[in-house]
């Protein structure tokens, strides 16, 4: 196979930077939404009064009902926020591990 010409490699390098650049806006994105949600929930909630009437965190089940019913016993607005935060994290994780993955992918 023929060597890559000048034009091959100038063209193939800034499409691993446009490349990059829509990965590294996707983890800034999802870590911007993440933020801004817990902001909210901040806003909306005093976190610090929830963490002290929080069980032991040794016990597990009573933690996780803990939570259960802090979040339906929360207003509508809070609980869009907690949704929106959960499925920013998600989205943050998803877009980091793509970004991190050693070869492009332009699927």
């Amino acid at each position: 196979m023929n060597a890559p010409s000048a034009i091959s490699h100038t063209v193939m390098r800034r499409v691993y930077r446009i490349h990059a650049l829509r990965r590294s806006v996707a983890v800034v994105g999802a870590a911007s939404v993440f933020l801004l949600a817990l902001w909210g929930v901040g806003r909306e909630v005093w976190v610090a009064k929830v963490f002290e009437n929080m069980p032991s965190i040794a016990d597990v089940p009573a933690v996780a009902l803990f939570f259960l019913h802090a979040f339906q016993d929360t207003d509508l607005l809070v609980q869009a926020l907690v949704i929106v935060a959960l499925a920013a994290l998600v989205w943050f994780a998803r877009a980091l591990a793509r970004a991190a993955a050693l070869r492009p992918s332009f699927a």
